[in-house]
């Protein structure tokens, strides 16, 4: 059974840290591309962040570089993401996900979905 299970969400000010984790299982981690999507109230799915299998590759949505770090362990089966300098329109859903192959900023071919952890940036 595969499961990705995130934690690590929270309220936070602004300018403030989270690190966020997401623990898979029922799956050969190390075989999959791993995202962090995010769904804010009221918009729709928005791709955050991704990870090659290896962990040397990484990408972000512009409006995070620099302030957001998103990293993996293989030997743990997590994933994780390191958010800095959190502004309120960081404020969302956070989901972990994960695709087989080569990567795609495509949401909808991913196979393997969280269920989220919840992001409230406010002062």
């Amino acid at each position: 059974q595969v499961q990705l299970v995130e934690s690590g969400g929270g309220l936070v000010q602004p300018g403030g840290s989270l690190r966020l984790s997401c623990a898979a299982s029922g799956f050969t981690f190390s075989n999959y591309w791993m995202y962090w999507v995010r769904q804010a109230p009221g918009k729709g799915l928005e791709w955050v962040s991704a990870i090659n299998t290896g962990g040397s590759s990484t990408d972000y949505i512009d409006s995070v570089k620099g302030r957001f770090t998103i990293s993996r362990d293989n030997a743990k089966n997590t994933l994780y993401l390191q958010m800095n300098s959190l502004k309120p329109e960081d404020a969302a859903l956070y989901r972990c996900a994960a695709r087989r192959g080569y990567h795609s900023s495509r949401i909808q071919s991913y196979d393997y979905w969280g269920q989220g952890t919840q992001v409230t940036v406010s002062s």
